[in-house]
């Protein structure tokens, strides 16, 4: 039997079905257009539930399980999607409406960050231990806590929101509201901003730099432009690789101290500079962590799951 985990993103919506093996059978995706309503895109998880069942001639009555990653505050007792930033959903009764059309009793939430961290630790980076943290580097700092093997959600379904701790106070403003937060320095909306600023400082004080050169090519900087330069051997792009590391491993020693992790994986598109990025963090690390002297230390590793994180946590609920 298997089992099917929607992964819903503000861009698109995948749903795929997935063995016990927690290996992906199938998926398939279609445009989110959240503007369309929050009952257009819960139809479009329904459908797509269907259309991978029936490509792969499964009958969707003998699906184990539906699960569903979701942004924002997720109700995982309730079924219900409380709040999304980015798709209008307001104490949304998704499970219900799923488990009605599909007519699969078993239906499961959870927010996506905690999901893919749920991923990761039972097929992916983490596979193996009772405690471990995921960190997703992309347009924001997204995170997801695993205690004792349970996806930690706070009291009200909105913890693990590890992006908007503070490592700078008063510093620079941040997407929800408060100034320094670890997200307006580790993101990689961050990194791209750093990386421009580096580069009007070296055009307005004429330094050559070949991060100008790898953004024309690409038609505009992004989050490999510093560090497909600071390879060349650019000295410009080194610092603004420097300063980012520093603030990204703040973040993590904060993230260690707190939790005592046996594995934190990182994830998202930053992630794509593999052990190159952890070699840049753990000196770090290792010198501003808590008990640095004990002979049991967290290890930071890449993710291993990329986009199928979601689409595994989920099934596997």
């Amino acid at each position: 039997m298997c089992r099917i985990g929607v992964d819903l993103g503000g861009t698109n919506i995948v749903a795929g079905l997935v063995g016990d093996d927690f290996k992906i059978v199938d998926k398939l995706s279609c445009l989110t257009l959240p503007q369309r309503g929050a009952d257009a895109v819960a139809n479009d998880i329904i459908r797509l539930c269907f259309e991978v069942c029936k490509k792969n001639s499964i009958d969707i009555k003998n699906i184990k399980q539906i699960g569903v990653a979701s942004p924002g505050t997720v109700n995982c007792e309730e079924g219900i999607i409380e709040y999304a930033n980015n798709i209008p959903f307001c104490n949304y009764p998704m499970a219900e409406k799923v488990r009605v059309a599909t007519g699969c009793d078993k239906i499961l939430l959870g927010n996506d960050a905690n999901i893919a961290a749920w991923g990761e630790a039972i097929a992916g980076a983490a596979k193996g231990t009772t405690n471990s943290v995921m960190i997703t580097l992309g347009t924001g700092v997204g995170g997801g806590v695993i205690i004792d093997n349970k996806i930690y959600t706070g009291f009200n379904f909105a913890g693990a929101e590890l992006g908007h701790i503070v490592i700078q106070y008063n510093g620079r403003q941040c997407s929800c509201g408060r100034k320094g937060c670890w997200e307006a320095y580790s993101s990689a909306t961050a990194l791209i901003a750093m990386t421009n600023e580096k580069i009007e400082e070296c055009k307005r004080y004429s330094r050559d730099t070949k991060m100008i050169d790898i953004a024309s090519r690409k038609g505009s900087v992004n989050g490999t432009t510093a560090f497909n330069a600071m390879k060349m051997g650019d000295n410009a792009a080194r610092e603004v690789v420097d300063v980012y590391i520093k603030y990204l491993a703040c973040g993590l020693v904060n993230i260690v101290n707190i939790f005592q992790p046996e594995i934190i994986s990182i994830g998202g598109g930053i992630s794509n500079e593999g052990q190159s990025l952890i070699d840049l963090l753990n000196p770090y690390i290792t010198a501003d962590r808590y008990g640095c002297t004990s002979q049991k230390q967290t290890e930071i590793k890449i993710a291993k799951l990329s986009n199928d994180a979601g689409v595994i946590g989920a099934a596997f609920l």
